[in-house]
């Protein structure tokens, strides 16, 4: 018996209607983005290994997949690179290609590349899928969608307030209840001053990042683990354990970083972005939590993340500032902000709570039964009426039982099945069934919308 065929670990198969449900969430985000002036782009899978190494930290680096040169790839690796192995070498001499690993790089690149023909402040949306060499749990995949927007050439925080009013809005058409997690890694650069490890900035954010998943035994080991001094890890506990409303946190870390310059700026940044919020009457709660850091390197001011607050899965939504990021692709002093909305959790979340509305998995709503070629040929025009008058339907391709067609029909959820033999014909009528009632009537052929749409 010849072995069932798999897909690899990490990605996933979706049916028709659980494609319905992703182009639910896709239609939906894509409509608040156009609310907003952002306009779409899209970029290739695979970017130059040139493009993608040394943008997202070193456990980003070792996440990017990479991709076998064509032809001889073997071509520019010596006997002395297989002798003594070191892999990121052979992968150097031997890929010159990845899978992107997220949108905001490829976006970065395409700024650059294109800069004359872009209209500053540029608002950008993107929907694609990338992929992570990740271990797969729970509401992490190694191949997954995000729908990113954002907004170059702009320093202004009122860009920051736009993105969280689109979050809000975002969730708010969804159902979804989530929580608007805010920090700033200004904060975080003088936080670390303050407890005397300045040069440990990377470290330090990496591991705080990690405490919803490590808890914070596992955050004090790491930061141990990674030359953190003890006196600077008791330092950092009453901060990482802050509490209170937005304004007592503020407070506080106010008067923990008074000596730090930019921790000051980065306390500053957040109290504009939520006065503003303060006005914008957001159907969710926005908090500041001093212990999200979001570990990829590229961001330098405001970041996000956003929690759903009735399912147990992963963040759903982050993003946040970079003033740097094209600078490595030659063009610097280009500031930038974005969010990207996980639509592979948003997913898992919609399923767990139920919150998709019905219309979202109809199909087809009209179904007309084969009974023969003078039947078939009598109810495709009817089919083409219907169509142009908004009705989705189809004709059974074969002349099959009358009770395969129904069982069709009851599988694919169609809401009304159409049934033409000698007597409707000569009446110019059809039987027409409401498949949820059982109520069956005889209606003008002309009529049929009218009464399915009634």
């Amino acid at each position: 018996m010849a072995q069932k065929p798999n897909i690899p670990k990490g990605t996933r198969d979706f049916s028709p209607v659980e494609m319905a449900k992703r182009n639910y969430i896709f239609d939906t985000i894509r409509e608040v983005y156009a609310l907003y002036g952002f306009q779409q782009i899209e970029t290739p899978a695979m970017e130059t290994l040139q493009t993608l190494m040394g943008k997202y930290g070193e456990e980003g680096d070792k996440l990017l997949f990479k991709i076998l040169n064509s032809g001889d790839y073997l071509g520019k690796v010596d006997k002395e690179d297989f002798e003594n192995p070191n892999l990121l070498k052979l992968a150097a001499k031997m890929c010159e290609k990845g899978l992107r690993y997220d949108l905001t790089v490829p976006f970065a690149r395409y700024v650059v590349m294109h800069r004359e023909e872009l209209q500053m402040p540029f608002k950008r949306y993107q929907i694609q899928p990338v992929w992570r060499a990740d271990r797969p749990q729970k509401g992490r995949y190694r191949e997954f969608y995000q729908c990113d927007a954002d907004i170059v050439g702009s320093d202004s925080l009122l860009n920051e307030v736009e993105l969280m009013q689109i979050i809000d809005t975002v969730f708010d058409k969804l159902g979804i209840r989530v929580a608007i997690k805010i920090n700033n890694r200004k904060i975080l650069t003088g936080i670390a001053e303050i407890i005397g490890e300045a040069d440990k900035i990377v470290d330090i954010t990496v591991a705080i990042d990690k405490l919803d998943k490590i808890g914070l035994e596992g955050v004090n080991e790491e930061l141990k683990k990674n030359g953190i001094s003890q006196d600077a890890i008791d330092k950092l506990q009453p901060i990482i354990a802050l509490s209170g409303t937005n304004e007592e946190k503020l407070n506080t870390i106010e008067g923990v970083l008074a000596s730090s310059e930019i921790g000051m700026k980065g306390v500053q940044e957040v109290k504009t972005i939520f006065d503003y919020l303060k006005s914008c009457n957001l159907k969710n709660r926005f908090e500041l939590d001093l212990t999200l850091a979001r570990g990829l390197n590229y961001y330098t001011g405001a970041i996000f993340e956003v929690k759903a607050l009735d399912v147990q899965i992963g963040s759903i939504t982050g993003g946040g500032r970079y003033d740097n990021l094209t600078g490595i692709f030659g063009l610097p002093g280009l500031s930038g902000v974005g969010i990207s909305f996980g639509a592979d959790r948003i997913f898992d979340v919609l399923n767990a709570l139920d919150l998709y509305p019905q219309k979202t998995t109809d199909t087809t709503k009209l179904l007309f039964v084969n009974f023969g070629d003078k039947e078939t040929a009598y109810c495709m025009p009817l089919a083409s009426q219907c169509r142009k008058e908004g009705i989705s339907c189809e004709i059974f391709p074969d002349k099959a039982k009358i009770k395969k067609q129904m069982a069709y029909a009851n599988a694919k959820r169609i809401a009304f099945v159409a049934m033409a033999g000698e007597n409707e014909i000569n009446e110019n009528k059809v039987t027409l069934k409401n498949m949820e009632t059982g109520e069956q009537m005889l209606v003008d052929s002309d009529k049929i919308a009218n009464v399915i749409n009634a």
